[in-house]
């Protein structure tokens, strides 16, 4: 038997190996089950993390003339136009996610003022799909 230090991602363990064959070369097989011991004193301390960064500032209008994605996905239909009057509970947008296809509505009774995607395009949930006049 072998005792081994060996360091992963900065912790160090102490292992025994069983050496199979004694040759020229000094082949060292690992055994079938490790039984490390308790980690010996790391030679430097594990890197710290790093804070994450920031959000992007949000540059999407937002606010209630604005008809936000509950979900993420990829737009399948827009069923409105610019300057389309609709009621509440209308169909608006088609929204595609897990193999499924699903109406947003209107909350409000409104006009279109914009629309800020198009068929095929992908969005992220809170992401403005269109703007009420």
């Amino acid at each position: 038997m072998k005792r081994l230090r060996i360091t992963v991602n900065g912790i160090s363990y102490e292992v025994e190996v069983e050496v199979l064959a004694d040759d020229d070369e000094a082949t060292l097989t690992a055994p079938t089950s490790i039984n490390a011991l308790p980690p010996a004193r790391a030679a430097t301390p594990p890197a710290q993390t790093a804070a994450p960064a920031a959000p992007p500032p949000n540059t999407h209008p937002s606010g209630p003339g604005v008809l936000a994605s509950p979900i993420a996905g990829i737009v399948a239909e827009i069923k409105v136009n610019i300057g389309d009057h609709v009621k509440e509970n209308d169909p608006l947008v088609v929204i595609e996610a897990m193999k499924m296809n699903s109406n947003v509505s209107s909350p409000v009774a409104g006009t279109i003022r914009a629309i800020n995607v198009k068929v095929g395009d992908s969005v992220r949930q809170g992401q403005p799909l269109l703007e009420f006049a």
